[in-house]
C-alpha cells in the first residue's frame, strides 16, 4: 500500500513539472532535452577548494552576499526542488489548515519568505506566501527557538535561493567562460529532471547562454555551450545561501559544484600579460622528460612526456594570485592537446631541488625545434625513449643520455661517453668521425 502510495505520489510530481515548465522561466534545460510521459520514473535532480573558490573570489563577493537565515528579509524568494527523499517527508504545512502539505504538490512553485512567528505551542513557523497560488505556508522549526536554529545553518529544506539565479542572469548570460573540471551535465528530458553526465575538456572556451534553477544543494543551473554549439550544464552553489552544506562539505566531487570549480570568467584575471602573449604560436620542445595532463579514454590523464617533443604553444592562462600559468600545448606531430602548469618567475624555482625545478619554464622548454630539425624520425623515437643506436652524433647522444658522467680515449681517435647506472656502466663508443660505433654495458 505504501509502496503504491508513493509511486503515485511521485507521478503527480512529474505531471506537476509537465505542467509548470513552460510556464516558468526558471526552469531552463540544454539543446536536445526530450518530451517525456508521465508513465516515466521522476529522476532526482543531482547537483552533481580553497583554491579554485579563491580563484573566483572577487566575481563572487562582489556580487552574490550569503544570507544567512538569521539575516533573511521579508520578499526573498526560492522555488521548491524536491529530491526524492523529500516526496516521503514533507517539508511545508498549509498555514490556514495545519496540514502537511506534500512536496510534489509545491514542486517548482515559488515562495516568498514572510518572516517566523511562535505558535500557540510554542514551536517557530517559518512563514512564506506562495506566489503560484497566493496561499500561505510555512515550515516548522524541529526544536529550539529561531535564532538556535538560523545560526546553525540549516535553513529550510528543498528551497533553492532565487536571488542568486536573478543576478548571475544579469552578470552572465553572454560572458565567455573557460571550463575548470571535466565533468558537466546534459538534460535528456524537457519537461523531467533526466540528466546524463558528459565529460568537458578542461579549458575549454564556452559562452553562457542560459541560467536557471537547479537543486537546493546547488541552486544555480549555468548552461553554457562551446565553439560547437554543443550545451551542457553545472549546478553550482555561488552564494550558498540556504545551500545546506557547509563549506567544508564542498570537497572531492563536489568540489565541481562551486562556481570556481568549474568555471573561470575569461574577462577575470584571464588577459593574457604582454609578456606571456609573446610565446603564443611559438614552437617549442622539451629539454627533460616531463609530466603533463592530456584527454585520453574520455578522462583527464597524466602523461610522461618524453624529451625533445615538439609543442606550439597554443594559449596561456595566468593562475589568479600565483606566479603560475597555464600552458596550453599542441604536439606538433601527434597534434593532441596537452596541459602544463609552468613558471616564467626563476625566483619561484627552490633553487635545482627535484620536482620544482621543472615548473620553470626556462629549464624545462627551449625555443624553436632546436637540435630536432637535422635529426630523422627513427632516431628522434629512439631518443625520447633514452636509446642511442650506432650512426648517433654526439649531440643526439647526449638529447637521448644527457652528459656522460666521465669519458676516456682509445686508440685511432676512438673515445667513449661513460654513463653512470645503478649496478652497471653504459659505456658508448665512437669513432674518429664522432659518431656512435658501438654501445656496451659494463658490470
Amino acid at each position: 500500500m505504501k509502496r503504491t502510495i508513493l509511486s503515485a505520489a511521485m507521478a503527480f510530481a512529474v505531471m506537476a513539472v509537465a505542467a509548470q515548465t513552460q510556464e516558468n522561466p526558471y526552469i531552463v534545460k540544454t539543446k536536445g532535452a526530450k518530451k517525456v510521459t508521465v508513465s516515466q520514473s521522476a529522476k532526482a535532480a543531482t547537483g552533481g577548494n580553497e583554491e579554485e573558490e579563491q580563484e573566483a573570489h572577487d566575481f563572487i563577493s562582489e556580487n552574490f552576499r550569503y544570507y544567512s537565515m538569521c539575516d533573511w528579509q521579508d520578499g526573498m524568494r526560492f522555488m521548491v526542488r524536491p529530491e526524492k527523499k523529500d516526496l516521503i517527508v514533507s517539508t511545508f504545512c498549509d498555514a490556514a489548515t495545519g496540514k502537511e502539505v506534500g512536496s510534489g504538490r509545491l514542486r517548482n512553485k515559488i515562495m516568498v519568505y514572510k518572516g517566523f512567528k511562535y505558535s500557540e505551542d510554542n514551536h517557530v513557523h517559518v512563514m512564506f506566501k506562495c506566489e503560484d497560488d497566493s496561499k500561505d505556508y510555512y515550515f516548522e522549526i524541529p526544536n529550539g527557538g529561531f535564532e538556535e536554529y538560523c545560526y546553525g545553518k540549516f535553513g529550510v529544506p528543498t528551497l533553492a535561493y532565487l536571488g542568486d539565479i536573478d543576478i548571475a542572469r544579469t552578470k552572465l548570460v553572454g560572458q565567455k567562460m573557460f571550463t575548470r573540471t571535466t565533468t558537466y551535465y546534459i538534460d535528456t528530458e524537457y519537461d523531467g529532471d533526466g540528466i546524463q553526465e558528459v565529460t568537458i575538456p578542461k579549458n575549454e572556451e564556452v559562452t553562457v547562454v542560459s541560467v536557471g534553477v537547479g537543486t537546493r544543494s546547488f541552486p544555480v543551473k549555468i548552461i553554457v555551450a562551446d565553439k560547437n554549439g554543443k550545451e551542457f550544464f553545472q549546478n553550482v552553489a555561488i552564494s550558498k545561501t540556504n545551500s545546506g552544506m557547509r563549506d567544508d562539505e564542498f570537497i572531492m566531487d563536489n568540489t565541481k559544484n562551486l562556481f570556481a570549480g568549474s568555471f573561470e570568467l575569461i574577462d577575470a584575471n584571464m588577459a593574457v600579460s604582454s609578456d606571456y602573449a609573446t610565446y603564443v604560436k611559438k614552437v617549442v620542445h622539451t629539454k627533460y622528460a616531463t609530466n603533463m595532463q592530456t584527454k585520453g579514454d574520455g578522462k583527464d590523464r597524466t602523461v610522461k612526456v618524453p624529451r625533445l617533443t615538439e609543442f606550439t604553444i597554443e594559449e596561456i592562462k595566468p593562475n589568479s594570485n600565483t606566479n603560475y600559468v597555464t600552458l596550453t600545448l599542441k604536439d606538433n606531430e601527434s597534434r593532441r592537446i596537452y596541459y602544463k602548469d609552468v613558471t616564467f618567475v626563476n625566483d619561484n624555482v627552490a633553487g635545482d631541488i627535484d620536482g620544482y625545478k621543472e615548473d620553470y619554464f626556462g629549464y624545462l622548454f627551449a625555443m624553436g625545434e632546436g637540435k630536432l630539425r637535422n635529426t630523422s624520425v627513427a632516431t628522434r623515437a629512439m631518443i625520447r625513449q633514452g636509446r642511442v643506436a650506432p650512426g648517433f652524433s654526439e649531440e643526439e647522444v647526449e638529447m637521448a643520455l644527457g652528459e656522460p658522467d666521465r669519458t676516456a680515449s682509445a686508440n685511432n681517435g676512438r673515445y667513449d661517453w661513460i654513463y653512470r647506472r645503478s649496478k652497471s656502466w653504459l659505456i658508448v663508443q665512437f669513432g674518429a668521425n664522432k659518431k656512435v660505433v658501438g654501445v656496451k654495458v659494463s658490470r
